[in-house]
């Protein structure tokens, strides 16, 4: 088995090494790594209605997709990811178990009360610090999965607060439980640096040498794929399955109700309902909303030079974009 610490904090660059490693790799894998602030959400998710828009917008905060189904996570640099691929499938199922225990091992050997529960989840005292999740090609498996070792919890719970009756579609929910981080339950304080070093010693058997880093040439190939993939709205959004959004704010206009069909992250079809005033037929706004992706910056661009309080009055472009998000 191949031991490999991505120094990397770019979550797009780390969710591409996954896919590179995963498709050319010629032995089994095992990978530690971190990302900066991010939500990464599942294969199979609506990201818009797992996220709060305007709490990442205002922090600057990315959302990327990643090639696993399961929940949406929130990353930060107190949050380890590990990554296992392996070239021998074992049967037709997933199998958590296998690439959790090594985990656990290590973290018993560490003084930590843990186990594992559920369908995937690795928890302390009945609170989750481990989801993890898998994607099969072929005869490989990548099986990946977070450690909250000392995350930023309010940054947790915000980044993925939002309110789900906003949108209606088939996509998998995350479902959210009660969380901790593993620093809490050391018997003796160590920073996260020491905990990798720590956790890759023991996965390693001793056999993780002093070469632990990606080639030039893999560097360069994840790079290519985060740009072309990783970083690309197409995938972190327009990915996600149809649904319809529908919201009711109150505005300085009187109320308006926002109803949208999406499919493929671009708006099929708006309705703009609500017991507001305006000189011009509402009918012309809804016309130009089709065809935009839901999407803030691009709305804003396409409707940047629309005079919006005469369709709604005493509604402006920054009052109208929250009122579809």
């Amino acid at each position: 088995m191949r031991f490999i610490h991505n120094t990397s904090t770019d979550p797009a660059f780390n969710l591409a090494a996954e896919e590179c490693l995963l498709r050319s790799t010629a032995g089994d894998v095992f990978m530690l790594w971190r990302n900066a602030p991010a939500v990464i959400v599942g294969r199979n998710q609506n990201t818009l209605a797992e996220i709060d828009e305007e709490f990442l917008r205002k922090r600057g905060i990315p959302v990327i997709r990643r090639l696993t189904g399961g929940g949406a996570v929130f990353h930060d640099l107190g949050n380890v990811n590990f990554t296992f691929i392996s070239l021998d499938r074992r049967g037709e199922g997933l199998d958590f178990r296998r690439f959790t225990e090594p985990v656990l091992d290590a973290l018993r050997d560490m003084g930590v009360p843990c186990s594992f529960e559920g369908r995937n989840d690795l928890a302390i005292e009945g609170k989750k610090f481990s989801g993890n999740a898998q994607h099969v090609s072929k005869d490989r498996v990548l099986h990946h999965g977070t450690l909250l070792f000392a995350a930023e919890m309010a940054n947790l719970s915000g980044a993925l607060r939002v309110n789900p009756a906003k949108y209606q579609d088939k996509a998998v929910q995350s479902i959210r439980k009660r969380v901790t981080n593993i620093s809490s339950h050391l018997p003796q304080p160590m920073p996260v640096e020491a905990f990798m070093v720590r956790l890759m010693a023991h996965v390693s058997g001793g056999a993780a040498g002093d070469d632990l880093a990606l080639t030039e040439a893999e560097r360069r190939e994840i790079a290519r794929l985060a740009e072309e993939k990783y970083r690309t709205w197409e995938w972190n959004f327009g990915f996600s399955p149809r649904y319809t959004f529908s919201r009711s704010t109150r505005t300085p206009g009187g109320v308006l109700d926002a109803r949208l069909d999406v499919a493929e992250g671009v708006i099929l079809a708006a309705r703009l309902y609500g017991d507001y005033f305006g000189v011009r037929d509402v009918a012309g706004l809804e016309a130009l909303l089709v065809g935009c992706r839901h999407q803030r910056e691009q709305l804003a661009e396409r409707l940047g030079d629309v005079p919006l309080g005469e369709y709604i009055q005493g509604v402006n472009l920054p009052v109208f974009l929250d009122c579809l998000f």
